[in-house]
């Protein structure tokens, strides 16, 4: 089972949708300057579907943030993925 979460506008308009898989886990760290995303294979479902729902040509958004506080695991750096303009 997943759970959705719908980001809305000002105008309570969808502009992304995400699907997290149930038992999702997701870390960042930075190392040796590299950044380093760890996950299970729930977390990495959920990140696929993610990058997805932000590569769709219907998304209005054009970012999205994970953290510690938002979905990746205690004392992970924040993650943020950009859409950049074709």
């Amino acid at each position: 089972m997943t759970k959705e979460l719908s980001l809305l506008d000002k105008t309570n308009a969808v502009i992304m949708e995400f699907k997290w898989e149930d038992g999702f886990t997701i870390a960042t760290r930075i190392e040796d300057d590299a950044i380093v995303v760890s996950a299970n294979a729930a977390g990495l479902r959920s990140l696929a579907n993610h990058f997805l729902a932000l590569a769709d040509d219907e998304s209005k958004g054009a970012h999205f943030h994970l953290d510690e506080f938002n979905s990746l695991e205690d004392h992970s750096v924040e993650l943020i993925v950009e859409k950049t303009p074709e």
